[in-house]
């Protein structure tokens, strides 16, 4: 995160990934809810305007919203 605000990026999203079946790689590790709020206060104390964090966040999770400077969970 540090190198993203460095570079000026402002919005930040940060999710889980999921094994979308057995044929794909597995979880390794679950992340939980309570951690991505810890990295959501994180990203927020740094800096980032806008920070969407949870486990079934993906880089274009409400983007429009985010882009027009609204909260989003």
């Amino acid at each position: 995160m540090r190198d993203l605000r460095r570079h000026g990026v402002t919005m930040l999203t940060l999710g889980q990934y999921l094994q979308p079946s057995r044929h794909h790689l597995p979880v390794q590790r679950y992340v939980s809810p309570e951690e991505f709020e810890e990295m959501k206060a994180e990203a927020m104390a740094m800096g980032f305007t806008h920070a969407a964090c949870g486990p079934f966040v993906r880089s274009s999770y409400h983007a429009d919203l985010q882009a027009k400077g609204m909260e989003v969970k």
